[in-house]
Formats: structure tokens, sequence, C-alpha cells
């Protein structure tokens, strides 16, 4: 994937078009493919999505996260982009917006219920589809609300790229800004002031509505112009922050075909929940109608346990969790920022028994309690509630639950294993840990301040920039 990132964002410069073959994409392709996979099952597979074999079709996603959504942002923005023999041709770039509302009067697709109970829609558009953490499940949602759309080359798509704004953003740390349109984009700039080109600049400029995302494509241009020799001057640069993006999950990658997506996966590419053999933690947020308030905001996460009475884990019951999200909201109302409302989703193992919440609201309107949304999703439990925060003003939203009787029985025997994922999109929120096990901690990883051995307690503070493994083991 990072391969495929280096190659498009060189393709079209110095005259790829001209070499049919594709032999100077190939040679190119070998050259990178030996810095990143080790065996030659995976180098055909990244010649296969180059389209060398065959022409590939992918169905790009640009993931608005200053609008967060569960898979990544809000999908603004989209492209069909076919790549043949290494070279991209562009099939279409639009706002999703123009495709929804070219739908066919006759698409049935029901929302999910907190889109219909919080913004009051009736179909499942496509520019709503990744509803889900799991970027292999949004990708298939996303494919099919395409297609119900009538989407352009829908039939051919073999594969679905997630890219946010924050990539853009380093991509300019290293090129250098570039001029669009009279207007100086920096890596500081570029994302406010696209959102206030496609949102009120456009007709300023004497532009239609359904033209104003057209900018996207001037800043490819100009992009495309600036990269023409630095890309490959500097390629081991743009290769390290393909990289980087993608372990963060701003690049994303889904693949119809069953040997790409697993290699995708082991690379961590593929934004997907992974499978944990011990405690699990996830938090999901969907910004709803919150215009770009998430870049207001500053999140911390916090996760305790407790046995379920004092000293020991009582067998039956086991320990008691509580994970809080605080939301410190920076901003205040102008024409990108507003109240901050959130459906906030957490998953957990299964066998999680809900106890109760604090924090959540029946709306942005009223102090009365929320209800509470539960669910399965992936082999997970997940709890889900609405909560919203002015600006300027704080707010917390708080799970309590029984830890699943599989993560009690590790405990007990001695083990605690903890993978906590980052929502896709997000950059690096707080994440804060204080696991009391009732018994004493006799290692870590990673590990505690020395000043904090010694205890029946696992106290470390960290951020969920990527996503977190942690492991204590325990004195029986």
């Amino acid at each position: 994937m990072m391969v495929i990132f280096i190659v498009v964002l060189g393709l079209g410069v110095v005259g790829w078009r001209m070499y049919k073959t594709g032999k100077l994409q190939e040679a190119l392709v070998q050259k990178l493919g030996s810095r990143v996979f080790e065996k030659q099952e995976e180098m055909n597979l990244v010649y296969q999505a180059l389209g060398f074999k065959e022409p590939r079709t992918y169905l790009v996603l640009f993931l608005n996260n200053t609008e967060m959504r569960p898979g990544g942002g809000f999908i603004g923005a989209y492209a069909a982009v076919r790549v043949d023999k290494g070279t991209p041709h562009i099939l279409k770039v639009e706002g999703t917006e123009i495709l929804d509302n070219r739908a066919p009067r006759n698409v049935s697709s029901p929302p999910p219920e907190a889109l219909k109970k919080y913004l009051y829609i009736e179909r499942w558009n496509f520019r709503d589809s990744n509803w889900s953490p799991d970027f292999a499940s949004s990708a298939a949602k996303a494919m099919e609300l395409y297609a119900l759309e009538n989407g352009t080359a829908a039939s051919e798509i073999t594969g679905v790229i997630g890219i946010t704004p924050t990539v853009l953003q380093e991509v300019l740390r290293l090129s250098g800004p570039v001029r669009v349109g009279g207007e100086l984009y920096t890596a500081d700039n570029v994302v406010q002031k696209l959102e206030y080109e496609v949102e009120y600049g456009y007709a300023r400029r004497g532009i239609s509505f359904d033209d104003r995302k057209k900018v996207l494509a001037d800043m490819t241009h100009a992009l495309v112009s600036r990269l023409r020799y630095d890309v490959f001057r500097n390629w081991s640069k743009y290769l390290g922050l393909a990289g980087g993006m993608a372990k963060e999950k701003h690049i994303i990658v889904f693949a119809l075909e069953p040997d790409t997506q697993r290699v995708l996966m082991l690379k961590n590419w593929a934004g997907t929940m992974k499978s944990a053999d011990g405690d699990y933690l996830l938090w999901a947020d969907a910004n709803l109608a919150s215009l770009k308030t998430d870049l207001a905001m500053d999140r911390e996460l916090s996760y305790s346990i407790t046995p379920t009475s004092s000293g020991r884990a009582v067998i039956s019951a086991g320990y008691m969790a509580k994970v809080k999200m605080k939301y410190i909201h920076k901003g205040k109302f102008d024409q990108f920022t507003t109240r901050y409302r959130t459906y906030a989703r957490v998953y957990t193992p299964m066998g999680t028994v809900f106890y109760k919440v604090k924090g959540s609201l029946r709306n942005d309107r009223t102090t009365d309690p929320g209800t509470v949304d539960q669910g399965v999703e992936n082999g997970r439990q997940w709890f889900g509630a609405f909560i919203s925060i002015e600006p300027g003003k704080t707010g917390e939203l708080e799970w309590q639950f029984y830890l699943s009787p599989r993560v009690s029985d590790q405990i007990r025997a001695g083990t605690y294993k903890l993978l906590a994922q980052k929502q896709i999109g997000t950059i690096a929120n707080g994440l804060t840990l204080n696991l009391n096990f009732g018994k004493k901690v006799i290692f870590a990883s990673p590990g505690e301040p020395q000043d904090q051995h010694g205890d029946t307690q696992y106290r470390i503070a960290a951020d969920l920039r990527e996503d977190r493994e942690f492991e204590v083991k325990l004195d029986d």
C-alpha cells in the first residue's frame, strides 16, 4: 500500500503517460517494493493491485476528519480511479452530495437508527456509509450504496481507499506550499482554506454549487506540478510518510480480493477491528451535524478496572470497568464551529455486561438523560449514546460494565492483555489506564514509572496516535 501511494503520487508526472507498456512504472515498483515486502507473493499482489496484469478500479473516499465519523471522517467527496500498468486514469471526482441527489428515487436503504433519530434521515446515503469503525465493513457498505446510486464504474470496483486531510497536510509539510486559484496553501492552513472554499468561497468566485469541490481537482494538479521531481528525488521521505500515515490510519485500504486483503491486514494497513485474545477497547465518535467542530475538540480517554469487591475479585462477578471520554471544546460559535453533537460507541469483548452510563443526553436541547443502545459488531459488544458539548465547555461520557468472564478468568490466571484501537482519522487522543487487579503486578509492558512498582495497580499515560497494546503479569 505504501508502494501504491508513492507510485500514484508520482503518476502522470515527468511524462509517465508516454510509457504505455508500463516498463518505467514496473521498474519503480520493483525498487520501492523491495524495501517494503520480503515475500515475492506480496510483490505479486502489488503488481496486481497496480494493474500490471489487468486494469484495477478503485473507489477513493476523502474522509474529512474535521467532521468525524466512525469510519474515519465524513465522506465529503470521492473519486473513481482506474489504474492500468501503474498509471491512474481518473474516471470521476465530485462531492458525495451530488451522487446522493442523483440517486434513483426507488433506492431503498434504511439508515442506522442513530442517523434516523438524530439527523432525521430516512435513506442511508453514500456519504454516510462509513458508519462502522471497521474500514472493511464501511468499505463494503460504501460499495453497496455506490452501486445502488449508479456510481461511475460501480461494477468494476476492486478496492476502496480512504484518505484524510491529514495526509495532504503532511505532504505539504514535505513538499512546501502550493498556490491554487491565487491562494497559498501550506501545511498549517490547507484544511481550513479548503473548508472555506467549498463552503463559502466558491460563491464569491462565481462557481456553481455543483462545481464547488473542483478546488480539490485543482489542488491535485498543483501538487502534481510541485511533486514532479521532488517525489523521485526524495522518494524515501515520501515512502516513510506513507508508512506513518498508514500506521496512524490516515490512509486505509480495503481489497475485494481475499489474498490482497490478507496482506493489507498483516501490514496493518486495512483499518480493521483486530482480533484480540484479551481485553479490547475502541471508542468511536460520530459528529452529527456539528459542522467542522472536530477541529476545536480535544479528547482524553480513560479506562479503569477494579475487583467487584474490596480485595480480591469475586469469581462469580469478576471486575467492574469504567471507560470515560472527556471532551474539551476549545472553540466558539462561528461559520465552521458549533456545539459538538456526537453519537459515541464503545466496543468491548463479547460477554461484557452493561451496568450504567453517565453523561448521556436525550438531545442537545435538554439535560434529560439519553437512552442507551447496545449491539454486536464484528464479534464485539458495543454500547452507544448521544452527548452534546457547548463551545468553551467540557463534557464527559462514562460507561460502566462488568468485564467479560473470559477476561476476568485471564486476570485470575495471572495475565492481562489489552488492545486499545484508535478510531480511524483521529490524531492522538489521550489515553490513561488505571487498572486495579487486586493482586500484585510483577511485570508490565509498557512499564510503569519505577516509583509505582510493587502494588496491585497498573497506571500509565499514553495516546492513541496508533493502536496500542498492553500486557501485565500478576502474582498468583
